[in-house]
């Protein structure tokens, strides 16, 4: 069966609120919670980027069954892969067992803040690829002296390790990441409903033990349309520039100026808008028919969450898990 989550958009809300919707949304019923890892939000009108890690440990103390993951961190320039490792073993036996550790290759809107510059693809990737050989031997047990290409390790231990590992899923946009990353993590994560890419990251799996894929799904629900659409338009519509753009541009400002002619109309195309919750299950089934077994929800706009949470999540999970095709 699909597995539904719930995100924990750090660009749109405080800490407070933030660690209170985990809490709604496991009383709502979602399967797992994620939480983006941001320094900055996407654009000015979103208004907030509290630290994912300390909210995390917020919503690992005061929810009590559901997974968490982060969706993404970037291991390789704001944050050292050591520096990581221990985050993500701490953060496991905070939540018992609950935690994925998220990883991806990250947007220069969030890691150029270290004034390190922000280098290519090829390099970015290889950053990544090294920063989980680290966290994984850090992971078990340590102590790790390492010098890498892009790091140094010295004399490193993670003094609380969790009892159960924390598993790694990383993010990939395409066949060459994917043969890159599928022996070195446990899953996938990606934006875009591509089968293929699904049937290949299986494929270039050194196992076959099962792979979650997880992908992620904004919506705009409001019982006003009008309302959602100008929440959508105002709140979310940077996600029109596409991954190539929107990993390199450096701040909000840019992303303003970059959407400055991206219509409502645009938007209410990509993303479902309204009271319909129809329109949502049916957002959500090219995800499942590409094989994608975990798909997290987006509710745009900090102002709808405790409306979201408390009038349409209930209704909308029963809606999803009814028109499940593997349910």
């Amino acid at each position: 069966m699909t597995r539904f989550g719930y995100t924990l958009m750090t660009e749109q809300s405080g800490p407070r609120e933030l660690v209170r919707y985990a809490v709604a949304a496991e009383e709502a019923g979602f399967d797992f919670l994620v939480c983006s890892d941001h320094y900055a939000p996407w654009l000015a009108e979103q208004g907030h980027a509290p630290h994912a890690w300390t909210t995390l440990g917020a919503v690992a103390h005061a929810t009590r069954r559901i997974p968490l993951m982060t969706y993404v961190t970037c291991p390789t320039m704001r944050y050292h892969p050591a520096i990581v490792a221990q985050q993500a073993a701490t953060l496991q036996i905070l939540a018992e067992g609950r935690f994925t550790l998220g990883l991806g290759s990250g947007e220069s809107l969030n890691e150029h803040v270290i004034g390190a510059g922000w280098p290519g693809l090829e390099e970015r990737q290889e950053r990544l690829a090294e920063a989980i050989e680290i966290i994984r031997a850090l992971h078990a047990g340590g102590p790790v002296s390492r010098l890498g290409d892009w790091y140094r390790v010295d004399a490193a231990k993670i003094w609380d390790l969790p009892n159960q590992p924390v598993p790694i899923a990383v993010a990939v946009s395409g066949p060459r990441s994917v043969q890159r990353f599928a022996p070195l993590a446990d899953e996938m994560v990606t934006t875009d409903p591509d089968p293929e890419l699904v049937r290949s990251w299986r494929r270039a799996r050194p196992d076959t033990a099962p792979s979650r894929v997880t992908g992620q799904l904004p919506i705009s629900w409001d019982t006003n349309r009008d309302k959602a659409i100008q929440r959508a338009h105002e709140q979310f519509r940077w996600s029109a520039g596409g991954w190539d753009v929107n990993s390199n541009l450096p701040t909000p400002a840019s992303f303003a100026a970059a959407t400055q002619f991206v219509r409502p109309d645009d938007v209410a195309e990509q993303i479902s808008c309204g009271p319909d919750l129809d329109a949502v299950v049916s957002a959500v089934r090219p995800y499942q028919d590409a094989g994608f077994t975990d798909i997290a929800l987006i509710e745009i706009g900090d102002e709808q969450q405790d409306r979201f949470l408390a009038e349409a999540a209930e209704p909308l999970l029963a809606k999803l898990r009814a028109a499940d095709p593997d349910s």
